[in-house]
This record gives C-alpha cells, structure tokens and sequence, in this order.
C-alpha cells in the first residue's frame, strides 16, 4: 500500500517540478536524488510532500510576481494598478478565491467539529486542483475553448456514471476513487460549460445535449439547473443556434428532473451549510457566505473583457447555480463545505478562463520587471529548501 502511495506521490511531484522555471531544474534533480536514497516508504511520502508543497508555492510565486505591491502608501498607483491587473486576469484571481474558499471552509469545519480527515481532503483537493491549473497553463481557454470533441467526451463520462455509477435514495451520480465518492457532475459540468462557451460547435452542441440527458437520468436536479443556468448566461451573451439548441436541452432535462422526488439526506458539513454554520458561530456563518461570494468574483471580468465575456457569464451562471442549489435544498456547498469533487471542478473550470493575454490587452503592454523584483537562483533555491524542510 505505501509503495503505492510513494510512486503515486513522486509521479505527482515529477509532474508538478515541471512547472517550475528552467533555472531551478538542478534543485529538482537534487530533490530527486535524495528522494531516492529515502529507505522508509512513510519518510519519502512525507519528503515528496514537502517538495511537493514548495514546488507549488515556488510556481504560484512565479506568476504572481508581476503583481507584487507597491510602495506603503495610501491608494498608490501602482497598488490601483495592481488590482485592475488581477482583476483582468480572471483565471489568477479565480485561483486566489479557491484559496480563499477552501480556508475559509476549513476554519469553518474545525469550529464545527468535522473530522480531521474532511479537513485533509480538502486540503488536498486544492493542492491537485492547483497542480492541474498550473499544468494547464495560462493558454488552456485558448488551446481547449471549442473543443467540441472535449465537451462530448465529458457528456459521455457523465452519462455513464448515471448508467454505471454508485447509487444512492435512487440517485446514481458518484464514482469511487479509493476510499473516496467522487460526484462527477461537480468535476466536469464547470469545465464542459467554459470550454463550450468559448466557441460553441455542433459536436459541443451534442455534448451538452448528452450531459442534460445524463442528469436526466441520474437524475440530479441541482446539476440540471447549473446546466441551464450556465447555457442560458452564455445564450444572453452569445444567440445562435448552437446555444438555442443546447439551452433547450438543459431546460427540458430540468423540468424533467423536478417531476422527481429528490430524496437524498442532508450531510453533515456538506449540505445546508449556510444556515447550520451560523449556529456553530456568526462568525463561522460569516466564513461560509463570504467563501461561497468569493467564488463568483471572477466572473465579473465579464465588465471589462468584452471578447471574454460568454466563457465568464457561462462561469458565473454555473457556479451561482451551485450555490443556489447548496441554498435551496441538500446539494453540496461548494468549496467551503466538505467534498473535494467542487474545488476540483473549480479549480478546473477556472483553468480555461483568460489569462495573461486578456490581461495584456486590458492593461497595454507589460511593462519590464523593475530589478528589485528579481530574484537570483541561488535565493530561489534556498527558499525552496526551506519550505520543503
């Protein structure tokens, strides 16, 4: 068992170095190297971890340099700048309010008394999420926008989990990884509808007509209006056929769902958690309606990327579709309850928002990086050194 946990961890961890600038490719191999000499299987886990750990803030670091704040003084105007900057760049600040969400959600379960172990998932979730999104790279929505083929294949995984899936109070819309339920409609719903807004097609077309026939039959009535909710927004943005056409099919498949009993039980840290969390404290309240907002703040983007805007209404009608869901009856709440099958759809779907050349073109060319903000090898190394320790 461990062995298997030690080369699903380095494979992760491999995959994850790649994403760091060539200039540290020494301190991977290093990193490697002692990786191997490791003779216990618990101690290289724990090891590859914390590489792991600071490999990813090493990479994040790395995009968020450029935005580094100015000097202290009242509303400067680089600081001004600086904000606009993230706020152009919807995929970076979608990142910074998962991060935000999961903590959030995670003070909010350790006030409540959750289980150590939901604490960890989540944690987790956003640290493969993160990976993901960093893998995908800042030219995914341009590289996947439209990709019709993508979108059917996804409608296909979503039909199948309905056909084959695990079932519950006459509900099939899980998959088990591990000791883990994973519910596949929070994974790839938000990205299916982000890449079809892009550039919707009639492969993509017959893609979103198989996902709303998919949660027909499961039937999930929560995931059937994040469908519609998330076409119709892109209808709103961007008439055509194709959207006509995929909206229908998502508002047929939620009328049919509502015909059927929804009979699935509230889960403790999952479900109804916007009113229960109030009682564990106001202040644990307040942690879950502002880590749900978060979610929906780069989808105001839409205000300032014309060209953006279907993929960014598209998002935003589809993830305050979940929320509302999570509001009206026992569906998860995303991000800040328990589950990491929401902060990885998320995490996901915000990988195909604009990058760092809707960012450009908002804000003029970048400027150069003034020389206080470099950083030698040397520090770079040691500073990885120290948070993997």
């Amino acid at each position: 068992m461990m062995k298997g946990v030690r080369r699903a961890t380095l494979q992760l961890l491999v995959a994850a170095s790649r994403l760091l600038p060539p200039r540290l490719g020494g301190w991977t191999r290093a990193m490697m190297r002692e990786l191997e000499e490791i003779p216990g299987n618990a101690h290289a886990v724990a090891f590859a971890l914390g590489c792991l750990r600071a490999v990813l803030s090493l990479a994040i670091a790395e995009r968020l340099r450029p935005l580094r704040a100015a000097p202290p003084v009242l509303f400067p105007e680089r600081s001004i700048q600086t904000m606009n900057g993230i706020s152009a760049r919807p995929r970076l600040l979608g990142l910074l309010c998962a991060a935000l969400a999961v903590g959030l959600g995670i003070a909010y379960m350790a006030a409540a008394g959750a289980p150590p172990r939901y604490l960890l998932v989540n944690l987790m979730a956003l640290v493969i999420g993160a990976t993901a999104w960093l893998m995908l790279g800042r030219t995914a929505g341009s590289r996947l926008g439209g990709a019709g083929a993508m979108v059917l294949a996804l409608g296909v995984v979503l039909l199948l989990t309905a056909l084959f899936g695990i079932s519950a109070e006459g509900a099939t819309r899980w998959v088990r990884v591990g000791p883990l339920p994973l519910q596949v409609s929070l994974i790839v719903l938000p990205l299916m509808l982000v890449a079809y807004a892009r550039r919707p097609d009639a492969i993509g077309t017959a893609g979103m007509a198989v996902a709303a026939l998919a949660l027909a039959v499961q039937p999930d009535r929560a995931m059937a209006g994040v469908l519609a909710a998330g076409l119709i927004a892109l209808l709103a943005s961007r008439p055509g056929r194709h959207a006509v056409a995929a909206a229908a099919a998502s508002v047929a498949a939620f009328g049919w769902t509502l015909l059927t009993p929804d009979r699935l039980p509230a889960s403790p840290y999952v479900d109804q958690i916007f009113y229960t969390a109030f009682q564990v404290h106001p202040l644990a309240g307040a942690a879950v309606v502002l880590g749900a907002a978060a979610l929906l703040v780069p989808a105001t983007g839409a205000w300032r990327l014309a060209g953006e805007r279907p993929a960014l209404l598209a998002f935003g009608g589809c993830w305050a579709g979940v929320i509302v869901a999570a509001a009206l009856g026992n569906n998860p709440t995303p991000l800040v309850g328990y589950g990491g099958s929401a902060v990885l759809g998320y995490l996901l779907s915000v990988a195909l928002l604009p990058g760092g050349k809707a960012a450009q073109a908002a804000r003029g060319a970048d400027a150069p990086m003034p020389e206080g903000e470099r950083s030698s090898d040397r520090d770079a190394v040691e500073w990885c050194a120290v948070r993997s320790a």
